[in-house]
């Protein structure tokens, strides 16, 4: 399998094809701002090469280049589900962490992580019964 590209945003990476409305829905909601104007630097991987790409794949698929702290995987449960819950994996830290996030609220954890602001941790410890964060 390829490695994935080296970014300064943060890769959303699709790795379920099976339908392409759910997909445009994702993108969309990836890259409109919030209501208060907040919006996730991500860059979108939308490859066939990646089908499948479970997280252990992915992680081995890193460029050594690539300083962002997320990784983030757009796979067949965020496609499934309307809120679009994104595989948000921590790359700082312990290698397996991650996280459930709605695509609405991934601005929410990127821009927090990204800046040092807050810890992955707190963001964990947000997440909702269902193991899915939906904001503070």
């Amino acid at each position: 399998m390829n490695q994935l590209p080296c970014t300064l945003e943060a890769l959303v990476v699709r790795t379920d094809f099976s339908t392409d409305g759910a997909w445009d829905a994702l993108r969309a909601s990836l890259l409109s701002p919030s209501k208060d104007g907040f919006l996730a630097n991500v860059a979108v991987v939308d490859d066939r090469r990646y089908e499948g790409l479970t997280s252990d794949q992915a992680l081995d698929l890193i460029p050594a280049e690539y300083q962002h702290p997320l990784l983030v995987l757009a796979d067949s449960e965020a496609l499934a589900s309307t809120e679009r819950p994104l595989r948000v994996m921590n790359l700082r830290g312990e290698r397996w962490h991650c996280v459930r996030v709605v695509a609405a609220q991934l601005w929410s954890i990127e821009n927090n992580l990204s800046g040092a602001n807050m810890d992955f941790e707190e963001f964990a410890g947000a997440v909702d019964e269902d193991g899915v964060f939906r904001g503070f």
